[in-house]
């Protein structure tokens, strides 16, 4: 007899709602996290009665009426909607690329004006290969290189020519004058920060720190019938095929 029916590795959204949801089957769950904290990149720390996002700000969004409800019963939301703007040289830009982004830099008003200065600036590249032709294609040759060369081969550690176009499809452009970064119908912030949120589906299963699940594979998964592991895919396999491109987090925290 195992000592546990399930062995969950990581404490972020994913681990913390199986354990929450194994526990309603009546399982018995351990949480191992090789941080000193549950949340995972979503963890908040109140510091001066301020939620402190410590790995960067996330914005709660989805269009599933179903989803909202559910995480509504752990936490209340803000009315927080993302409207991101961009710094050039000191010179002030709407994101995601929508009308307001078009009339500063061309001096245009309409959406078929906006739309020709595009066409004309991406008419050479018929079938996009690469993140930096699928840009242009998309937006012009202005904004890519104003708004995506410099912030993309930052982010990515990567010339944009040697990206996948699929990453920038992913960004909204509207030829409308609004500038809200999602098109999902519920947006916010939980008031309180997301910790609360994870202690409440955490709520009476053991949970243990600063575990290093990959140390010692062998001995945790001896304490549990099943494990479900929710960490990084390339070092659960020991880098076989090497690292992951991309994978370039890093946090410097500074006062």
């Amino acid at each position: 007899m195992k000592e546990f029916d399930y062995l969950i590795v990581g404490s972020g959204f994913f681990g913390s709602i199986c354990a929450s949801e194994l526990k309603k089957q009546g399982k018995k769950c351990l949480v191992i996290e090789k941080r000193n904290h549950i949340g995972g990149n979503c963890y908040t720390e109140k510091k001066d009665d301020i939620n402190i996002h410590t790995y960067g700000p996330h914005i709660f969004h989805t269009s599933n009426e179903e989803v909202w409800e559910w995480i509504n019963q752990f936490v209340s939301f803000n009315d927080f909607t993302l409207r991101p703007v961009a710094n050039y040289k000191g010179e002030i830009y709407s994101l995601p690329f929508n009308m307001w982004t078009f009339s500063k830099l061309w001096d245009i008003a309409l959406p078929e004006e906006a739309q020709r200065i595009i066409a004309e600036q991406g008419k050479n590249i018929e079938n996009p290969q690469n993140l930096e032709e699928q840009a242009i294609k998309l937006v012009g040759r202005d904004v890519y290189e104003k708004l995506i060369k410099g912030y993309t081969a930052k982010q990515w550690m990567t010339d944009p020519k040697d990206l996948p176009k699929e990453i920038i499809k992913r960004l909204p452009v509207r030829y409308t004058y609004d500038n809200n970064y999602f098109n999902d119908k519920y947006q916010g912030i939980p008031i309180g920060g997301y910790t609360q949120i994870f202690e409440k589906l955490l709520e009476g299963i053991e949970v243990r720190f600063g575990v290093d699940y990959l140390e010692e594979k062998e001995r945790w998964n001896e304490k549990a019938t099943k494990t479900i592991y929710t960490g990084a895919i390339d070092a659960f396999f020991d880098y076989q095929f090497g690292e992951l491109e991309y994978k370039t987090t890093r946090f410097e925290h500074k006062k």
